[in-house]
């Protein structure tokens, strides 16, 4: 499930990005309302956490521009916690409002609960709750990830890993582009974590089966799709 944060608090950011990228979201960060603007109308995402004050442009004006072109979901995130002001978020577009400081578990739920409000919504609960490639099926809500009907015992990360290759099954992704986006990490690095990662999941995922699914292209990167049926 991918997620856009918009928030120019630069600690905040980060808590957000680690602990959402923990619970299985791929996430993207905007520090200033400008910047998220572009992310929200240019990528496709599941679901917005926005900040209401922020550089650029405020998070009021983010989400009216928003709504008159895409109608993702948006929760709003502040420190502006009036009545007034939340009925004014609410009645501008919010899918929901939560008010600063906040429990992490609390955002997670809320945002459980408008990803399957508008998967309800568009009537297609399977694509938005569960991912499918031949025999794999992993599901977003409950984070479990089966084969061939066998659980699959995947830490945090494997977990989060195997979501970002399913979401976009059958595209070569490069390790610098994994290590960004699993780890948060700008990798220049000697580092071989993505190797060894890919290696567990691998292990994992593929060993025990007679068809293999994820696979390297040397020089490139990982894909993860089906090559049986081709």
């Amino acid at each position: 499930m991918k997620l856009l944060v918009v928030e120019d608090e630069a600690k905040l950011a980060e808590y957000l990005r680690k602990g959402l990228n923990a619970e299985g979201f791929v996430v993207d960060v905007a520090n200033d309302g400008l910047e998220g603007l572009h992310l929200a109308l240019e990528g496709e995402y599941d679901v917005i956490v926005l900040d209401r004050m922020l550089p650029g442009l405020d998070g009021m004006a983010l989400l009216s521009a928003l709504r008159s072109k895409k109608s993702t979901p948006v929760l709003m995130l502040t420190a502006v916690g009036g009545v007034e002001d939340r009925v004014e978020g609410l009645k501008s577009g919010a899918d929901d409002y939560l008010v600063k400081p906040f429990a992490f578990s609390e955002l997670v739920a809320r945002l459980q609960v408008i990803t399957r409000r508008g998967s309800s919504l568009a009537e297609k609960p399977s694509e938005a709750t569960k991912l499918n490639l031949a025999d794999l099926e992993v599901d977003l809500v409950r984070r479990k990830a089966t084969r061939a009907g066998q659980p699959l015992a995947l830490t945090a990360k494997e977990f989060t890993l195997l979501i970002l290759l399913l979401r976009r099954k059958g595209e070569v992704i490069s390790r610098t582009s994994l290590a960004e986006q699993v780890w948060d990490m700008n990798f220049d690095s000697n580092t071989n974590m993505v190797e060894v990662a890919i290696r567990r999941l691998r292990t994992k995922l593929d060993v025990p089966f007679e068809h293999t699914l994820l696979h390297t292209e040397r020089g490139m990167g990982y894909v993860l799709e089906d090559r049986s049926a081709l």
